[in-house]
């Protein structure tokens, strides 16, 4: 998949994890498709911590969870408009 069909986690430089669907925040990046279970996968395997190169604690990965849930049908509309043009 290319990474505009992606959604991207990011740790920024001042080690916060969050979601960016812009792609250009600054960070060392993770991207995961975007399905609630890709995440949840990713959280299972500790993906996020080998990918970001730090330890994600379960605080984060619950803030992520509930981040993810709300962009997720943004986030596959979208997907779905630039499929259609």
């Amino acid at each position: 998949m290319s990474k505009k069909q992606l959604i991207r986690v990011v740790k920024t430089p001042e080690d916060t994890v969050l979601i960016d669907l812009t792609g250009k925040k600054s960070g060392r990046g993770a991207y995961l498709c975007g399905k609630l279970s890709c995440f949840k996968l990713a959280q299972k395997n500790k993906a996020l911590d080998r990918a970001l190169k730090a330890p994600v604690h379960s605080e984060i990965y619950g803030q992520l969870a509930q981040d993810f849930v709300q962009v997720e049908e943004e986030f596959l509309a979208a997907k779905d408009r630039e499929s259609d043009e």
